[in-house]
């Protein structure tokens, strides 16, 4: 039997793909809808989806320096600056100099930051909050082994990758 040309593209080409497939089908659906809700958060709330992050565990732990704040979120240092930077520019984040040691900076929420740090609606935080509340206290817990497993295994798969990706990764190991 032929196809019509018009089917719908879905139903032509839906087959059963096999499992590692089918979640990486979800997981580019789930990156992709982060990228699109980061983009209309920045015209909406005025900050994309990682300097909201930023300004999220900024709040609940001011005073915490860069290097402690990239460890956090898992991001390259190099990645956090350009956010750091944006957010400062913007006044929503301000670095103060740590009374201890003047070397080191802390970051702490501006008034303009506590604001929009208060804002939930439209955020990609508010829509993982309304899918995690369908979900049980187990479903939540193996759904974060699972992620927690591929982020280890991409991060050793990029480290593999080049000399000076392991090297970064081996430095990374021992600053923890």
């Amino acid at each position: 039997m032929q196809r019509s040309i018009d089917a719908d593209p879905v139903d032509r080409f839906a087959v059963d793909l096999p499992n590692i497939l089918q979640f990486m089908q979800l997981l580019w659906a789930v990156a992709h809808g982060l990228e699109k809700t980061s983009k209309r958060m920045a015209t909406d709330v005025g900050v994309t989806g990682p300097q909201r992050l930023v300004l999220r565990v900024v709040g609940l732990y001011p005073d915490m320096s860069a290097g402690e704040l990239a460890a956090v979120l898992h991001l390259h240092a190099s990645t956090l600056t350009g956010i750091l930077q944006r957010l400062t520019v913007n006044r929503l984040l301000r670095r103060v100099p740590d009374p201890r040691d003047r070397r080191r900076a802390m970051l702490r929420l501006t008034a303009r930051g506590r604001r929009v740090n208060a804002m939930t609606r439209g955020t990609i935080e508010s829509a993982v909050a309304k899918a995690l509340q369908g979900a049980s206290g187990r479903d939540r817990a193996a759904t974060r082994r699972v992620l927690e497993r591929l982020a280890g295994q991409l991060e050793t798969a990029v480290s593999a990758g080049s000399p000076s990706s392991r090297r970064r990764a081996a430095s990374r190991r021992r600053a923890r």
